[in-house]
């Protein structure tokens, strides 16, 4: 999943899938006002019925808000719906808006009794609409626009009306595949060239029409109803489940090998190093799956044309157990020949996301120090092998004991941990990596639903890592991460580098929707069901950790962030616990802001970021486009020279060779300079001089016991 829409994890619960609004559409539209779904169309199964009510039940009675379903909640959750299904306001027009209006206060009735007809029909009507959005957007593509037009194209609909009537909405579209048309033209494609390419886009999306199960429509309904509660309580379904003890464990029984869908083929993505395909060194990237059969003489089953996750369920399997594959080989046509190719599957681990180390030298006064960086993607644990028994279950805190003790025998001078884009996880995670560099005390404090409260002390003895210590965060830092900064800055133990963290101050418990089954059958609903606390009984709850030296971002905090979520929790502070802070081996922090400040005004790296971010931040507040080719061509360009003024602007400063192409731009690596700027203060705090025995600190602390 890309980075930007990740949605911070629950602490408890690790990370909470995204909900993916499915873009699909069939049958004819069901008379207003009505419960008969049109015929064709997706209905509820008795199953799903008795799910909904369990999952009503469990949102009422264990979510923290100990809010009823009721009237004033239906409405929410039919507007949360709506926002699921359309939330761009470009299918549904106003008309189809006033005939949902009669079930806008059904849905607390909806989910106690298990008629869920109006969300189907609901969703049935988004179908056709959407049919007669890409009929209307391939019929557009017959005849090449004008793009000498002076208009515009407002791409964020968020908050626009829905559209009065069916030529105000394909107004909205003509000029909706125009702009996708000028984005292929910029590229240097021609019309034909690029009509060709939006004709496949759009036929695609017609294609996948009969592709929409009743699990897929179930879900979006039942993360209607839990994300009305707060942003972080989620229903899973069965497919879904898997793949969120995927994330939990970093580990899965199949081929080892990420796959993506281009045009109609499920596409090797990469191999995983250590499965076994990547032993088997048969299967290249790129390469096309056209059929896949089960063991040695199962028949083979066409692929082609199919939903990427159901070909990922016909690839994996249990461990010991083998797959065919038909593969067209990456670059050949259709047609070619193609090789069948057999795996024996067995358990695959996501070492790509489990905690890494690196060594980075830089210089002080002359001499070099070692800089030690441990990056943390999240916060992790096999659960099912740990329940086993298994002495060496997998770990985001015994990872990180092993590569400190890896990075002590390098013998580095100082340590960063970074926590960017680390959404959060497992909460014993949170509280065991932090007792990898405190010798005890308190961590964090849960308060549940009845308003008890409960202090998670230090669970490892002693201390790993007693050396100097910075911990990287940003906006996408959220949860257990938030409590684990938020735990080293309140103990003195390291600063906190980078931007203020995402502000998720909620603990969630993941909830098996089946009573005896070893699998989730029926799902699982991941549910808020407390808040937690610093040990100076703040909350990070939309605030989230404010860093001691603040670095630049290009994250919107605006657009990201609790604080931007619907639903979200409110902030609050409950008394502190005692605890022991030691910051007498921390330099003042004001001395490494001035240091850092001074750096970046001399560093060209750092210069060039913030212009970067400053260019960034002003596109952002675009909320339209031109339509006009030749504009946008011009508009394109002088971004484009004044990146590329930027970055030999930097490189200059830097003594080395220009750019002369865009090209060459593209091609080049972007250094990553706020893990350069941390590990330059670092370098500040190692040779800095030691503060007094009164030492400054970013806040007074009064629960503290010295």
């Amino acid at each position: 999943m890309p980075k930007h829409l990740r949605r911070p994890s629950g602490l408890i619960a690790a990370s909470v899938l995204t909900v993916i609004v499915l873009v699909l559409a069939s049958s004819a539209p069901a008379p207003a006002n009505t419960t008969t779904l049109p015929p064709g169309a997706i209905a509820p199964t008795d199953r799903q019925r008795a799910i909904a009510r369990r999952v009503g039940g469990i949102l009422e009675e264990a979510h923290f808000r100990r809010a009823p379903i009721d009237d004033k909640m239906s409405s929410q959750v039919f507007e949360r719906y709506l926002e699921l299904l359309d939330g761009q306001r470009s299918y549904f027009l106003a008309s189809d808006i006033a005939d949902f209006a009669a079930w806008r206060l059904k849905f607390d009735d909806m989910i106690r009794t298990g008629d869920l007809e109006p969300a189907y029909i609901i969703f049935a009507r988004f179908q056709q609409r959407n049919r007669e959005r890409m009929n209307y957007a391939l019929e557009l593509l017959n005849t090449e626009p004008d793009f000498t037009i002076d208009e515009s194209f407002e791409f964020d609909r968020e908050d626009a009306p829905w559209p009065a009537n069916t030529a105000e909405m394909n107004e909205l579209w003509r000029k909706r595949v125009k702009n996708d048309a000028v984005s292929l033209l910029l590229t240097g494609k021609d019309w034909k060239e690029a009509s060709e390419l939006l004709r496949k886009r759009y036929q695609r999306v017609l294609k996948r029409v009969d592709q929409v199960t009743q699990d897929d429509v179930f879900e979006n309904l039942m993360n209607a109803y839990a994300r009305t509660f707060d942003p972080h309580s989620s229903y899973f379904s069965p497919r879904s489940s898997e793949e969120y003890r995927i994330q939990m464990s970093l580990n899965y029984e199949g081929i080892g090998a990420s796959l993506q869908l281009v045009d109609d083929y499920v596409t090797i993505l990469n191999v995983i190093e250590g499965g076994p395909a990547a032993v088997a060194g048969t299967l290249s990237p790129n390469d096309r799956i056209t059929a896949v059969a089960q063991g040695k003489d199962g028949p083979p089953t066409d692929v082609i044309g199919w939903r990427l996750d159901d070909v990922v369920q016909l690839i994996r399997g249990k461990a010991g157990t083998s797959v065919r594959l038909q593969i067209l080989p990456a670059g050949a046509a259709p047609g070619s020949p193609e090789k069948t190719l057999e795996f024996v599957r067995n358990k695959v681990t996501l070492e790509a996301q489990a905690a890494h180390k690196e060594v980075r030298t830089i210089m002080r006064n002359g001499k070099p120090l070692k800089v030690g960086v441990i990056t943390i993607p999240g916060f992790y644990q096999d659960i099912a092998a740990q329940s086993a028994g298994d002495e060496n279950y997998r770990s985001t805190t015994r990872d990180v004991r092993r590569l400190l003790k890896e990075l002590k025998a390098e013998k580095i001078d100082g340590l960063v941990i970074d926590l960017r884009d680390n959404g959060g996880g497992y909460l014993p995670e949170a509280t065991a990596l932090t007792g990898l560099f405190i010798d005890k005390g308190p961590v964090v404090q849960l308060k549940d639903t009845t308003g008890r409260l409960e202090v998670l002390d230090d669970p490892e003895p002693g201390v790993e890592y007693d050396g100097p210590l910075a911990v990287l965060v940003n906006r996408f830092s959220a949860s257990a991460s938030e409590i684990f900064a938020g735990a080293i800055q309140d103990y003195g133990r390291g600063i906190v580098l980078g931007q203020r963290t995402f502000g998720k101050g909620t603990v969630q418990n993941l909830v098996p929707l089946d009573r005896w089954a070893q699998r989730p059958v029926n799902g699982q609903l991941t549910v808020t069901i407390g808040k937690f606390y610093r040990v100076t009984g703040e909350s990070t709850q939309h605030r989230g950790v404010e860093p001691d030296v603040p670095l630049p971002s290009r994250i919107d905090m605006k657009k990201v962030g609790e604080s931007a979520l619907d639903a979200a929790l409110p902030w609050d502070r409950i008394p502190g616990v005692p605890f022991h802070a030691n910051r007498r081996n921390l330099p003042p922090i004001p001395l490494l802001t001035t240091e850092e400040t001074e750096r970046a005004e001399r560093d060209p790296d750092y210069r060039w970021l913030v212009a970067d971010i400053a260019e960034s931040d002003a596109l952002r507040e675009q909320k339209s486009v031109s339509l006009n080719l030749a504009k946008r061509k011009a508009e394109r360009e002088q971004l484009d020279q004044q990146r590329l003024a930027r970055e030999n602007s930097r490189r200059a400063a830097k003594g080395e060779p220009p750019l002369k192409s865009l090209e060459e731009l593209e091609k080049a690596e972007e250094p990553d300079i706020l893990l350069a700027q941390a590990t330059e203060i670092m370098g500040d705090m190692v040779v800095g001089s030691r503060p007094p025995t009164t030492t400054a600190s970013r806040r007074p602390l009064p629960e503290e016991v010295n």
